[in-house]
């Protein structure tokens, strides 16, 4: 693995388990949906609290940790239905959309209840813009193939969401959305032999629609996200 090969040899990086463990507790604790600042303001906050190698380290942890936690939400719903309906549901980590477009009223979007108290608005954006802004330093720290494969999972699991999810578009939606597509597209840049998209990916790159972005604390629409045009912006390079 290169980023094995680049620990073991001229790409070390010094990092400290004890330090990521910390880090990892206080972004836990400090933010979220309890903290008294808005979800923006926490982002800026904790990209700054992430800034290092160990905070890269940290970011990592808290996209591939909601991403499992979220697989295993979605995992013990299907259950439930199965149990309640006799209806089975397959639950597909590559393409959680058919997933959703089947049993999206019977669902529950796994992300604002996560057992690590993780918020898809603060500590997941911010990690996500992380591992973006330091995309060339991933493999020096990580394997990055894997970690990737998590960003996307979280893409689709935030616009399967807003489409079958019931969940409201307002402007912190529409960040996490915007820095997961960023950033990935980030990763992929700084791969030497990037994956093929995953399957949810292109299918909303074939689209055009403009879905209306609004006030999380209103009605009031204050602009728009066009998600076909971000991804194929940022993933068709």
């Amino acid at each position: 693995m290169r980023w094995l090969r680049r620990l073991l040899g001229g790409g070390r990086v010094q990092l400290d388990p004890g330090r990521q463990d910390a880090l990892l507790q206080d972004v836990q604790s400090r933010y979220g949906a309890h903290a008294q600042i808005r979800f923006s303001q926490q982002v800026e906050a904790l990209t700054e609290t992430l800034s290092s190698d160990d905070g890269l380290v940290v970011a990592a942890r808290i996209v591939s940790q909601v991403a499992d936690e979220a697989h295993v939400d979605l995992q013990a719903q299907a259950h439930e239905v199965h149990r309640r309906t006799g209806r089975r549901l397959l639950v597909h980590r590559r393409n959680y959309r058919p997933l959703w477009k089947e049993a999206g009223p019977a669902l529950r979007w796994p992300l604002f209840a996560l057992p690590s108290g993780f918020h898809p608005y603060a500590q997941v954006t911010a990690a996500v813009t992380v591992l973006g802004g330091q995309a060339r330093r991933l493999d020096r720290v990580t394997d990055t193939n894997p970690l990737l494969t998590r960003v996307f999972e979280v893409l689709d699991l935030t616009t399967a969401g807003w489409e079958y999810g019931r969940v409201r578009v307002d402007t912190d939606a529409a960040a996490l959305a915007d820095r997961l597509i960023t950033s990935a597209g980030q990763v992929l840049a700084a791969m030497d032999d990037p994956p093929r998209l995953p399957p949810p990916v292109r299918e909303l790159m074939r689209r055009n629609n403009t879905l209306a972005v609004h006030d999380p604390a209103g009605p009031r629409a204050v602009g728009g996200i066009n998600l076909g045009a971000r991804m194929r912006e940022h993933f068709l390079v």
